[in-house]
C-alpha cells in the first residue's frame, strides 16, 4: 500500500467485539470506518466518495451472513480485499482470493493478517 492511511470497513454486531477490532485497527494505524450489520456495510459500500481498501467481516451476521454480503460488496466493489472473522475458521468455505481469521485471535495476529492483506 502507498503511504496514504488505508481505510477499513469493520462489520460486526457484537459492539463490544467491534469496539475491541476498532482500537487494534485504530492504534495500529488504520482509519477505521464500521458498520454493524450487512445493512449498514452495504450503505456505506454504495457511497462512491468513500475509498475502502478493506473490509473485514463477522462470518455469522444476522439477516444477511458475511460471505452474503462480501457477495455483495464485490459486486460494488469487484476488486475489494474481503477478511473474515469467524470462531469456526477452519470450517468456512471461502473464495479463494478472501482471507479468513479465526477468533479469538490476538492483536498481533490482526494487525499482521490486515498489513499482509494491504500490501498485496
Amino acid at each position: 500500500m502507498s503511504n496514504t492511511q488505508s481505510i477499513i470497513l469493520v462489520v460486526e454486531d457484537d459492539n463490544i467485539v467491534r469496539m475491541l477490532i476498532v482500537d487494534v485497527l485504530e492504534e495500529s494505524g488504520f482509519k477505521v470506518l464500521e458498520a454493524d450489520g450487512s445493512e449498514q456495510a452495504l450503505e456505506t459500500l454504495k457511497d462512491p466518495a468513500l475509498r475502502i481498501d478493506l473490509m473485514m467481516t463477522d462470518v455469522g451476521l444476522p439477516v444477511m451472513d458475511g460471505r452474503e454480503l462480501a457477495t455483495h460488496a464485490r459486486l460494488l466493489r469487484p476488486d475489494l480485499p474481503i477478511l473474515f472473522a469467524s470462531g469456526y475458521a477452519e470450517s468456512i468455505d471461502v473464495p479463494a482470493d478472501m482471507h479468513v481469521i479465526g477468533k479469538p485471535f490476538s492483536i498481533d495476529q490482526l494487525r499482521d493478517k490486515v498489513t499482509r492483506i494491504l500490501e498485496n
